[in-house]
């Protein structure tokens, strides 16, 4: 009797625009939930302690989708977990270093222009985590160059 041996099939990385647009949904969707959420929750408990919750909670949730829907990887984990929360602590020092200029330039200015700076860093934060989440961790993983890929399917004989 013979039986198929289940051989992983390896999907194409999506294109780069279609899982920049998917990050984008995502990403701005976890992120209008966890305004709303922080609203709801910041009214129970300091704000401070609040915004640590919904930040954790949202960035799992957000990771999970950029994994599933995003880059239509395979990839779980708290390997993927861990990765992507670096990528957000770069955000947040990236963001928060372009308001300590904006502050150190500006004594006082504007709420347009703090907000224009902040959505802006935000901005470029994002599309260079983006960038890492794709190059790094939710690549795909590489078939070593001395190893042939198998021909076709791959059968098993049971004796």
């Amino acid at each position: 009797m013979t039986a198929r041996a289940h051989v992983p099939t390896r999907h194409p990385a999506s294109p780069p625009v279609a899982a920049f647009v998917r990050f984008v949904l995502c990403g701005g969707g976890v992120g209008l939930a966890a305004s709303g959420a922080l609203v709801l929750l910041g009214e129970r408990i300091p704000l401070v302690l609040a915004n640590a919750v919904i930040t954790v909670v949202s960035t799992v949730i957000a990771t999970e989708l950029h994994s599933r829907v995003s880059f239509r990887s395979g990839h779980r984990g708290w390997r993927i977990h861990l990765q992507s929360g670096l990528t957000v602590a770069v955000s947040y020092a990236f963001t928060t270093g372009a308001l300590f200029v904006l502050h150190t330039t500006q004594s006082a200015p504007s709420a347009l222009v703090e907000q224009s700076v902040y959505l802006s860093a935000s901005a470029v934060a994002g599309a260079g985590r983006f960038a890492l989440l794709r190059a790094v961790v939710f690549t795909s993983p590489r078939t070593p160059s001395h190893a042939p890929a198998p021909a076709g399917p791959t059968v098993v004989i049971a004796a």
